[in-house]
């Protein structure tokens, strides 16, 4: 089935953020072999050239690492795994204090809201 994208970022970086976040979930593995470029161009109903560009751009960062007959593969270099899931956290943190000012929320607010959402998770576990 064709996954959904948004229209305003380009296709191989919305597949870039969702292999890296099957990364981080642990739905996928170091050192997992990846999809082909042909299965996963169908799976998400993308042109190959799409899921070359995005394997392609993982590999620059050193996420995955071609292996010539093999396929691609998540790297199994922790310390990468590492970096990748900070700068994750970074971004996301960003965005959401970004757009939290952008509603008037002082840091104060911000951080009573995480905390109560939190706490009130917590119990419902």
């Amino acid at each position: 089935m064709a996954e959904l994208f948004n229209p305003s970022v380009p296709i191989y970086l919305q597949l870039c953020e969702r292999i890296k976040n099957k990364i981080i979930r642990g739905e996928i593995g170091m050192g997992e072999r990846l999809p082909s470029v042909r299965d996963l161009a169908i799976d998400s109903g993308v042109n190959p050239n799409t899921v070359q560009r995005t394997y392609r751009e993982l590999e620059e960062t050193g996420i995955v690492e071609k292996k010539r007959g093999q396929g691609t593969f998540v790297t199994e270099d922790p310390a990468i795994l590492h970096q990748m899931r900070e700068e994750l956290k970074a971004s996301h943190i960003t965005l959401f204090v970004s757009e939290m000012r952008e509603m008037g929320y002082s840091e104060t607010e911000m951080l009573d809201g995480l905390k109560l959402y939190l706490d009130k998770k917590e119990e419902n576990q």
